[in-house]
């Protein structure tokens, strides 16, 4: 499990006792926010997002959380459940913070046992986490590396700040691929297709598979895709894009042979969640114009930084985005426990 860190705060330690409980909700989701947010404040939540995200929790996928209280406030979370993009009856993915204040005192391992017990009781063979390469993360890696975690995969993060960003150099791509049949939509300007949302979750599966993400994938179901995706608060559809192709009739997909989608951060930022086109348009620029779509759109809009994350065997995409003026940022780092083999 996660343990994002940064150094504990010098000042008087506080030995209160803790203890460990399941959350009360909505009551916990302000200070559990505020326990994410001080342990990994390059991606802060909010306690809305908090909200919304349990709601649209798949109820067919197991889910056990935890959190620390001390004094009467929570200052340690856990969380650990079926991967739902990788799901095997026998995998979990889990993540622990521990409020910056409240570190050193035995908190994050007591969260860790208590929930590695729970996926153990129910025949666990292994655990999942994710962190970043930096120095604010190097406390929890060294943390998980001690309970047996290693590092299985890699993956890139790249950030562009469409201010700086010459967009105007794009117009003879966006125009190659107007002259080919190809229209770019934004998905609100969608919204008049009764289809739509279904087209994007068959094609947004078909794109996923031919993701290198290092898992073999598992189709999420409609309802749970529409609530995590396009309802998601942080989503953007003003500034996400359909290559829409009219003359076509796919059964599962119709017109659409591609899209990217943008969601915000409560921190500014915003983030790439799908770019991806379809077999048989590829190597068109369609990819690329999609992209470039979205960021004029995020300029009009007022700018700000966008960041996307790739898999090293993308070469293709990687290559993509440097071509975009995207500048390498932090890897973030899959980790993994195979149970039985842990120290």
């Amino acid at each position: 499990m996660c343990v994002p860190n940064g150094p504990v705060q010098d000042g008087p330690v506080n030995d209160a006792p803790f203890l460990l409980r399941a959350p009360r909700k909505p009551d916990d989701y302000p200070d559990v926010a505020a326990v994410l947010t001080a342990s990994d404040p390059e991606w802060p939540v909010t306690p809305e997002l908090l909200r919304v995200w349990d709601e649209a929790h798949d109820p067919d996928l197991f889910r056990t959380e935890v959190v620390a209280e001390q004094d009467g406030r929570v200052v340690g979370v856990g969380r650990i459940g079926h991967d739902d993009f990788a799901f095997e009856e026998w995998r979990y993915w889990g993540s622990l913070s521990v409020d910056p204040e409240a570190r050193g005192r035995g908190i994050g391992g007591a969260l860790y046992e208590e929930l590695l017990s729970r996926v153990r009781a129910r025949g666990a063979r292994e655990v999942r986490t994710m962190l970043t390469d930096g120095p604010h993360h190097a406390p929890g890696r060294a943390f998980l590396e001690r309970r047996g975690f290693r590092v299985a995969w890699e993956r890139y993060e790249s950030r562009l700040d469409t201010g700086a960003a010459d967009l105007g150099r794009f117009g003879e791509l966006l125009a190659s691929v107007a002259a080919q049949g190809v229209e770019l939509h934004s998905i609100a300007d969608l919204t008049a297709d009764p289809q739509r949302d279904r087209r994007l979750w068959e094609l947004d599966w078909l794109l996923f598979q031919d993701v290198p993400m290092g898992n073999t994938l598992t189709k999420r179901p409609f309802e749970a895709w529409v609530k995590q995706e396009l309802e998601d608060p942080t989503f953007a559809p003003e500034l996400s894009f359909v290559a829409v192709r009219p003359e076509l009739d796919d059964p599962l997909t119709g017109p659409y042979v591609g899209y990217t989608t943008l969601m915000r951060n409560p921190a500014g930022f915003h983030v790439i969640g799908m770019t991806g086109v379809r077999r048989e348009d590829r190597g068109r620029g369609v990819a690329r114009a999609l992209k470039v779509a979205a960021m004029r759109a995020l300029r009009e809009a007022g700018g700000g930084e966008i960041r996307t994350l790739n898999d090293p065997p993308n070469k293709a995409m990687l290559g993509m985005n440097e071509a975009l003026g995207f500048v390498r940022g932090p890897t973030h780092l899959r980790y993994e426990l195979r149970l039985g083999e842990e120290a």
